[in-house]
């Protein structure tokens, strides 16, 4: 059996892994969204959990219902759900993309969540522009879509959750 990663929690990271961690984003943020230092400052010390690659390839950001956060995508949980850790980003580096860093890092995640005592891990997936790929690893994931919605021009999302424990939706 593989080995677990290792992961560094983003609030004590150097610059040199936030940097990393900007760049990584930069690149797929036609699927998530733009982050500069100051916004990802921020994110991360709004968030309940912040985890990377010591090398800032891959990471998670992620919110409980209180976060203090203004995505309409995570408002759009929030105005529905009572008790849940949102996904806001996990994004790993196309180098390391198979080899179950993600998984990984969606391992934490519902850790914390249970940690928490959380009942969902939650997040949402584009539609337009289409993530085929995102798609098929969240259903593997148990994921399954509780709504739609339209946060900005261009953009349709699919909104997912699945129990902290167990498969399948809430």
């Amino acid at each position: 059996m593989p080995q677990s990663p290792e992961f560094v929690d983003l609030r004590e990271a150097a610059e040199p892994v936030l940097g990393a961690v900007l760049a990584q984003n930069a690149r797929v943020e036609h699927h998530t969204s733009p982050l500069d230092p100051a916004r990802l400052r921020a994110l991360v010390d709004a968030s309940r959990l912040a985890l990377a690659t010591p090398d800032g390839a891959a990471f998670v950001i992620a919110f409980d219902e209180a976060g203090a956060y203004d995505s309409p995508n995570f408002l759009w949980f929030r105005e529905r759900l009572n008790r849940f850790l949102y996904i806001d980003r996990i994004v790993v580096a196309s180098e390391l993309r198979g080899r179950g860093m993600a998984r990984a890092l969606y391992d934490r995640a519902f850790e914390a969540a249970a940690a928490a005592g959380l009942g969902q891990v939650v997040c949402e997936v584009n539609r337009e522009p289409p993530n085929p790929g995102s798609d098929a690893f969240h259903a593997a994931l148990g994921f399954a879509e509780i709504g739609r919605g339209a946060p900005s021009p261009g953009k349709v999302v699919r909104y997912l959750s699945r129990p902290v424990t167990g498969e399948g939706p809430t």
